[in-house]
Order: C-alpha cells, then sequence, then structure tokens
C-alpha cells in the first residue's frame, strides 16, 4: 500500500483543495447568484454532458486498465496504444453528436413540461460531453502511467477556479446569463488541454495513426472486451445522471437544482475513496497479469477497510451536523436532508466494495458483469419512476441507495463464489458496530448548546474521538493509522521546511 497511499494522500489534498472551491461556487456563489431554477438548468446540462461521455467513450477506461500492462513499452511508444483509443473515441464523438442533433425534437419533449427553459440550451451539452470524454481517455492513460496528480489537479481545481471567475463576472452583471451558460461550458476544455501539453511534456503524446502498431488478434479482443466492459460502464452513469434527468422531468428545475447542489455537497464523502480507487485500479490489472491472488486479496481487503473508516467518519460528522450544513442554504434546500441521508448512505455501500468494479472488469468471466449492470441500469429506472412521484427528490435518493446496495451484493458474491476473493474483516463489523453507537451519541447530544459554531465544534470533536479513539487503541484499521501518520508527518515536514 506504500505507492497506493503515498499518491492517494496528494490526489485526497488536492480533491479537498477543489472541494473548497466547488463549495465556494455551488454552496455560496450559485446559490446568491442564481435562481434555483437556473443551477437545476447548469447541472442538467452538466448531467446530460457527462452521460454523452460515457457513451461516446466506448469502454475504452476499462480496455486501458487491462491492456495497457501488455501494451507498455517506451522505446516503441506503447504500440501507439493512445492514438488506438482517440480513434475510438473520435467514432463515438462522431455518433453521439449526430444522434443528439437528429434527434432533438424526442430528447426535448420529455423536458417541454416541467423544465422548459432547459430547450433554449440544449446544444450547450456538447461542449462539455467532448471535452470530457477526451478528458477521460487521456486522464485514464495516465492512471496506467501512474501519473495521477495533474489530471486531478487540472479537474478538481483549475476548472473550478475558472468556474469562480465567471460567476464573479455574473455576479458584477459584467455578462448574462445567456452568455454565463456557453461560458461555463466551454470551460471544460480547459482539462483537457491541460493534460495535452503535460502528455507532450513528457512526450507521451503519441497520436499519430501510423504509430498503431497493435496485432489484428489483440484488436478484435479489445473491441470485444470493450463492449461489454462499455455497457458496464453505463450502469454507474445511470446512477450519477439517470435521478437528474429523471427530476427535471417529474418535478422541475427547482428540484434538479436542490438535488444536484446535495449531492455535490455529498461528494466530499468519496473524495478518499476515489483517490485510493484512482490508484488502486490499475494494479488490479497488473495483479490478474502475474495471476498474483494473495496480493489482490491483500490490496481489495486494504482498500475496502480504510474505504469503510474514512466514509463512516465522514458521514457521521456531517449526519450529526446536518442542521448546521444546510443553515447556510437557502431554505427551500432543507427537503434535500433525506436526500443527502440516503445518497450519503449509497456511497458508503459503493465505497465498501468498490474494487469489485476493478477486479470484475479486468477479470476473465468480465462479461458476466454486465448482468449487475443491465440490473442496474432496469432498478434505477423503475424505482425513480415509482418513486419520485411519491416522494419527489427524496425518492430518487432512496431507489439510487436501494439499487446500489443490491448491485454491489451481487457482484460481491459472483467474485467470491469465482475467485473466493472477498473484502471482509473481523475488525470491519467492530467499526461498523462503533459507528452506530456514535451516531446514537451524536444524536442524544443535539441542541444541548445554543451556539451553533460551538454545538458543530462539539458534535465534531464526540464523533472524532468516540470513533477514531478506538480504532487507534485497538488498533482496529492498521492502514488508516499509518495513512493518518504518514499524513500527519507529511504536514509537519512542509510546516518545517517553510
Amino acid at each position: 500500500m506504500g505507492l497506493v497511499q503515498k499518491d492517494a494522500f496528494r490526489t485526497t489534498l488536492i480533491s479537498y483543495f477543489g472541494i473548497l472551491i466547488g463549495y465556494l461556487n455551488k454552496g455560496v456563489l450559485f446559490l446568491a447568484i442564481l435562481s434555483t431554477s437556473q443551477i437545476g438548468l447548469i447541472n442538467l446540462i452538466i448531467s446530460i454532458g457527462t452521460l454523452f461521455a460515457q457513451l461516446a467513450n466506448f469502454g475504452t477506461v476499462y480496455a486501458t486498465w487491462k491492456f495497457f500492462p501488455f501494451m507498455r513499452n517506451e522505446a516503441k511508444k506503447h504500440h501507439g496504444f493512445l492514438a488506438f483509443l482517440l480513434l475510438i473515441v473520435g467514432a463515438g464523438i462522431l455518433i453521439y453528436s449526430a444522434l443528439y442533433i437528429l434527434f432533438r425534437e424526442q430528447i426535448e419533449r420529455g423536458y417541454m413540461e416541467k423544465s422548459p427553459m432547459f430547450l433554449d440550451y440544449y446544444y450547450w451539452v456538447l461542449p462539455i460531453g467532448i471535452s470530457y470524454v477526451l478528458f477521460m481517455v487521456l486522464e485514464v492513460y495516465l492512471r496506467s502511467l501512474y501519473k495521477n496528480i495533474v489530471a486531478v489537479f487540472a479537474y478538481e481545481v483549475v476548472l473550478r477556479l475558472a468556474t469562480t471567475v465567471i460567476l464573479v463576472l455574473k455576479w458584477l452583471n459584467w455578462i448574462s446569463f445567456e452568455l454565463f451558460v456557453g461560458l461555463h461550458s466551454l470551460l471544460y476544455i480547459i482539462p483537457t488541454m491541460i493534460l495535452v501539453l503535460y502528455l507532450k511534456r513528457i512526450n507521451e503524446f503519441n497520436v499519430r495513426l501510423s504509430s498503431i502498431q497493435i496485432p489484428k488478434r489483440l484488436k478484435r479482443v479489445v473491441f470485444y472486451f470493450s463492449s461489454f466492459s462499455y455497457i458496464n460502464t453505463l450502469g454507474a452513469v445511470w446512477v450519477n445522471s439517470l435521478d437528474v434527468l429523471m427530476i427535471a422531468q417529474f418535478v422541475g428545475l427547482d428540484g434538479t437544482g436542490v438535488f444536484t447542489t446535495v449531492i455535490f455537497l455529498t461528494s466530499v464523502l468519496q473524495v478518499p475513496y476515489r483517490s485510493i480507487l484512482r490508484v488502486s485500479a490499475p494494479l488490479v490489472s497488473d495483479y490478474w497479469k502475474h495471476r498474483n491472488f494473495d496480493k489482490m486479496k491483500e490490496l481489495y481487503t486494504k482498500v475496502s477497510s480504510v474505504s469503510l473508516v474514512i466514509g463512516l467518519a465522514m458521514f457521521l460528522l456531517c449526519w450529526v451536523n446536518i442542521d448546521f450544513l444546510f443553515s447556510f442554504l437557502k431554505p427551500e434546500f432543507r427537503e434535500g436532508i433525506w436526500v443527502f441521508f440516503f445518497i450519503m448512505i449509497g456511497k458508503l455501500v459503493d465505497m465498501y466494495f468498490g474494487l469489485n468494479g476493478a477486479i470484475f472488469s479486468t477479470s476473465k468471466k468480465y462479461r458476466y458483469d454486465i448482468i449487475f449492470t443491465m440490473f442496474l441500469i432496469v432498478a434505477v429506472y423503475v424505482l425513480n419512476y415509482l418513486m419520485i412521484p411519491m416522494w419527489g427528490i427524496a425518492g430518487a435518493a432512496i431507489s439510487t441507495s436501494i439499487a446500489l446496495l443490491v448491485y454491489n451484493v451481487g457482484r460481491l458474491l459472483f467474485i467470491w463464489y469465482a475467485y473466493k476473493l472477498h473484502p471482509f474483516h473481523r475488525n470491519q463489523f467492530i467499526i461498523i458496530g462503533i459507528s452506530v453507537l456514535v451516531l446514537f451519541a451524536g444524536q442524544l447530544t443535539q441542541g444541548l448548546i445554543n451556539n451553533k459554531w460551538i454545538q458543530f465544534l462539539f458534535e465534531s470533536t464526540l464523533v472524532v474521538v468516540l470513533f477514531f479513539g478506538p480504532i487507534y487503541l485497538f488498533s482496529l484499521e492498521k492502514e488508516t493509522i499509518n495513512y493518518i501518520t504518514k499524513a500527519l508527518a507529511f504536514v509537519r515536514s512542509k510546516l518545517g521546511r517553510n
């Protein structure tokens, strides 16, 4: 876990810095400058753009994880693997851009009644979708080279700082809302260009078609694998996008604005997990290549344990202070409290079993994952269709949590059956028990102090002491203890150097 800890810690720091900027944008400036429906419109455009990107990538993300270790050869420029990926994605961009234009009338029909404002900004989805799919390809390629920092900085920090700039311009009334929407969509090209320049700097931007030296037989294998992983990728996209699309259809842009803002606030829960997964996923492919099941099981357990501890800690800190956190939002956002709760539960489950995806998608039994993905897509759609009309945006959150729970448990059981791999350790269940007790303690101490800031500090301290205290005293999760110790040492060394 040395490489994982080092890179994950750095990317976590960058991601949290980006989260702070993002909170300034979405938690403060968006709410102060834009109406709830305008916020909903912006996030709807982002969601559809993200869906476009996932459709247009044609499964290249998992294909890169699986096959790049076999292509790695600096002298031969990795056999032109990057050019090969960009060729596939270029075809995806052309196909889905054409479909998006040709089927405009049918797509708009679903938003005409509840979200008519979207019709005026229909084409601003394309700059986001095209920029993001190119970013995805370059980012996963860099991850396979074990270079994670620049991509995280470009997307988490630079893009959000650029968003802050145009928000300030809108606040000063130097630009109209129409121009703001256009500029916001065009900003997504910035992280992509940063990765292009970085790849050129490290002499890894090999995009000449003549550099492609992949045997035809292997190309067929890549295409075959990509076709399956492509459908699997859509499962995660539907979970992240279908909620927003269906809320815009059934509830309207105001509900979309509340839901997407709360979703952003919950994203802080997954920052450490995404940083760990970003570094761990390429290692899984290497372990498959060398058939090193012992190392894979060790990584599987450690990643799940660390993610569980960090995820539970973040959940507890947020939930016992939920009234404090929502006190800074507009009153209409209070209906998002239970969205916050159920989405965080779903994300906790996803974090705990999250390495399932990397193991499943890079194994020889990757074809079977399509069964679970199709179930996820159908389950999210059906549950949303039933629950959103009954419970509004909270219904979407409940349906997502249920779908993620069943989906992850199903994958877990299959991996255990096929490869005798699972992430469980006795101490994990002790930690879950501790978290339940801490949650009850936090609820019992609500409202003891009149000053909300002092109450916030008291509740946060209570969670940290009661949750991390037993973990540290009884060494229930050694990787987390090592991670925190190294993080503190890193900070002390930086402060000492300065």
